[in-house]
């Protein structure tokens, strides 16, 4: 049985369906055979895997992306039959799992490369992904170990490449000088590196924003996240993917209060006049970051209603004094297509990356299918 003062999570898939057609069209418009993947991590940016991949196989996207091992089995498991690569690389010691699970590893060193090296030889061995770092500085093979294989492409031994892939630091800017110099590298040390061991991978490189940079970010696969699940990745224009999320929660109690009387913890709000308060079970453990406190806002027919007091673990406190219509019961709206994961971001300081993977377990998650 669901409470009553649960905050509800809405999830539409065919909007999340449709961000995926979106992008795969923008993919295919630069680079016409180009496939595009999905970033399914983090419990697919903290909307549920078991919500999102199912509705992505259906809307046509055959590569999935997870960050660790333990994800990409949780997902084999889920779904049967896909291509999923695992982007943090081989945990030491656990090559075979990766067998075991038909998984792709991301070769992010030269240890991983000598872990795979040890079981690729087996029939049935998955292909593997090369990670070039071309100026991101966290993953990914640094220009000694570049060079390195590139003298003894030994290294590689029975390693088949599926994909030569790097990361851009800030495709979010379409102008930033980085976006050039790193897809420049990336494609002279690829043709380096083919040269040198023999083979032909293919190449992937576009995250979600970098999609949006044209032949600059072109390549095989496109490996798209949080773009999918709403988010904007083009900061500096209008949005152009559908909202996948409505957060909504009922108010449990509205009272009133003197003027300069305080609301929260710390007293960081102090009534400007008589005003009525209405609190709402949503809070940081929820993923409402207590930085957005006294900034945050929420929508109710149309209205935008003001946020008073810190954020608490549990509940939301709001100013709902010119509001008469809202009573115990009414639902206030946090995210929606006005108010969007942006605009929630923008008001704690932070980036919409973190607002999506903090959401929150205590959601009560309902799934609009496609």
């Amino acid at each position: 049985m669901i409470a009553a003062d649960t905050a509800t999570l809405r999830i539409d898939c065919t909007a999340l369906a449709a961000n995926w057609q979106r992008l795969d069209a923008e993919n295919r418009q630069t680079t016409p055979h180009a496939a595009t993947g999905a970033a399914v991590k983090a419990n697919a940016y903290g909307i549920g895997v078991d919500i999102a991949a199912p509705a992505l196989l259906a809307a046509g996207c055959r590569h999935f992306f997870t960050a660790t091992l333990d994800e990409a089995v949780a997902l084999r498991a889920l779904l049967p039959n896909i291509w999923i690569a695992v982007l943090n690389g081989i945990p030491r010691g656990a090559a075979r799992e990766f067998l075991a699970h038909r998984l792709h590893p991301v070769l992010n060193t030269l240890p991983d490369l000598a872990d795979w090296q040890a079981v690729a030889a087996k029939p049935n061995a998955p292909g593997a992904l090369l990670h070039l770092d071309t100026g991101m500085a966290r993953l990914g093979l640094d220009a000694d170990d570049i060079a390195a294989l590139i003298a003894n492409p030994a290294q590689l031994g029975a390693i088949k490449l599926d994909y030569l892939m790097s990361h851009f630091a800030a495709a979010d800017i379409p102008d930033a000088p980085s976006n050039a110099a790193q897809s420049s590298l990336f494609a002279a040390l690829s043709a380096q590196i083919a040269k040198s061991c023999g083979q032909t991978p293919k190449t992937s490189l576009a995250n979600s924003a970098a999609l949006f940079l044209g032949p600059l970010a072109a390549s095989d696969l496109a490996r798209p996240g949080y773009a999918l699940y709403g988010g904007n990745p083009t900061p500096a224009a209008p949005n152009p993917m559908r909202p996948v999320l409505h957060l909504a929660a009922p108010v449990l109690q509205i009272r009133e209060i003197p003027r300069g009387a305080s609301v929260g913890y710390n007293a960081t709000w102090s009534a400007p006049r008589r005003t009525r308060v209405a609190t709402i079970a949503i809070g940081y453990a929820d993923g409402i970051l207590r930085a957005a406190s006294n900034r945050l806002t929420a929508r109710h027919g149309g209205a935008t209603i003001q946020q008073i007091g810190r954020v608490s673990m549990d509940l939301l406190t709001f100013d709902v004094t010119d509001h008469p219509a809202i009573e115990r019961g009414s639902r206030l709206t946090l995210l929606d297509e006005v108010q969007t994961i942006e605009t929630l971001a923008e008001q704690a300081n932070t980036s919409g990356y973190e607002i999506l993977t903090s959401l929150g377990p205590r959601y009560r998650r309902v799934v609009e299918p496609l």
